[in-house]
């Protein structure tokens, strides 16, 4: 695997401007583009289709993923309708079992209608993953993996699953939101696709929705973008345009958002309040030397589990200064999310206890404050956790009843 290049995502497009000589390439807001004369097409002709701001973004990407070509979409979401029209209808999708709510949500709906078939399994069960390819009569068209997974951040080995597909004839897609390609690129580890919510760390501003497919071949390229036009999800130019822009910060961006996390991460282990801690970073995880081998990095996700229940969740919560309640991740704001109530309530209380999201689980989105400024408000947050445990176990259940989502 070759060097993630940091030049590639400062330079992306610097000095092409033709007309003026401007350095960042121009917006091109327009929604279309005349003919040269009937018949007679130019390059672009209807901005859904093609537009010069949204391709340098999608060129972009695909270098840094070492890929053939993008598309960018209007959403994450919007990126994986794209990449499930890639199957037929009667083949299999496999999916993870504890994957991000949205996407659980998108493909139990689509099951529902008939529209795709999906069956959502530990990909970490090599025994149970083999048996999906041969023990029904529906063929595997796709395996969708999350690596590290969304919230648990459980890593599955890229390499060993993408043997698998080719053996069976089987697309193999990954979402590499959690990391993007300065810590991790698929494609070199045997993926035909990738898959991005750009609004995260790609963007890492919170100020734009988008998302990206990334593929492997000219082929795929070339089937998701007929799709990306047909289906109206391509995204907007003012949006590509300040997609670019944070990804030209992406490299210095993502060093600071793990050497922060490491220090959390190390916070939360150490901690009495703390019942486990999610973070491959940690020698502790259990896929901690798989991220060591497929990764360059471990991110700035951390999840963990307070050992007092929701009352123990609001503890933490309330008070906290650096940190933000709110949804998303990858910004330079650090955030914190009750996954249980916030990503993935689309998710019934029993696929929720199958991924083990339980309801003293918090996600961490680690942001680039300073080191010392996050550590003490979390742990301040521990402190007000533990001070709760040390009460009466009625004055807590009292509280517990109270603090409901």
């Amino acid at each position: 695997m070759s060097d993630f290049s940091a030049t590639t995502c400062v330079r992306a497009a610097v000095g092409t401007d033709q007309s003026y000589g401007a350095v960042i390439p121009p917006l091109h807001l327009s929604t279309n583009f005349t003919f040269k004369g009937l018949g007679d097409r130019r390059k672009y002709d209807y901005t859904r289709s093609g537009n010069p701001t949204r391709d340098i973004l999608g060129e972009t990407l695909a270098e840094l993923e070492e890929g053939h070509g993008a598309i960018v979409t209007s959403s994450g979401m919007a990126a994986l309708t794209a990449l499930v029209h890639l199957v037929d209808a009667d083949q299999l999708i496999l999916a993870p079992h504890d994957c991000y709510g949205g996407t659980f949500r998108l493909l139990t709906a689509l099951h529902k209608q008939g529209r795709a078939r999906v069956l959502f399994l530990d990909q970490g069960d090599h025994r149970a993953f083999e048996n999906a390819f041969t023990s029904g009569s529906e063929k595997v068209g796709l395996v969708l993996v999350e690596t590290p997974s969304n919230p648990l951040l459980r890593v599955v080995d890229i390499a060993a699953i993408s043997a698998i597909c080719r053996r069976h004839g089987a697309l193999l897609a990954v979402d590499n939101t959690f990391l993007s390609p300065a810590l991790q690129r698929p494609l070199t580890l045997g993926a035909d696709l990738v898959v991005h919510s750009t609004t995260k760390y790609l963007n890492g501003h919170s100020d734009v929705v988008g998302g990206a497919v990334i593929a492997k071949t000219a082929e795929l390229s070339e089937r998701l973008t007929w799709w990306a036009n047909c289906l109206g999800i391509t995204g907007a130019p003012f949006d590509s345009f300040l997609t670019l822009r944070g990804v030209r910060t992406l490299s210095a961006r993502i060093r600071l958002h793990e050497e922060n996390a490491a220090a959390v991460a190390q916070l939360l282990s150490d901690h009495p309040a703390v019942a486990k801690v999610y973070y491959p970073g940690l020698a502790s995880h259990p896929g901690h030397a798989l991220a060591r081998s497929q990764q360059q990095g471990f991110g700035g996700i951390i999840s963990f589990e307070l050992n007092a229940g929701i009352a123990g969740v609001h503890a933490f919560l309330e008070g906290l200064t650096c940190f933000s309640l709110a949804e998303s991740l990858g910004g330079v704001e650090s955030l914190v999310a009750h996954p249980a109530s916030m990503t993935h309530a689309s998710m019934a209380a029993e696929a929720q206890a199958r991924a083990g999201i339980t309801p003293q689980l918090l996600r961490l989105s680690i942001g680039i404050e300073a080191t010392k400024d996050l550590i003490c408000d979390v742990r301040l947050g521990l402190d007000r956790v533990h001070a709760l445990r040390s009460q009466p176990r009625s004055d807590i259940d009292s509280v517990s009843r109270a603090a409901t989502y």
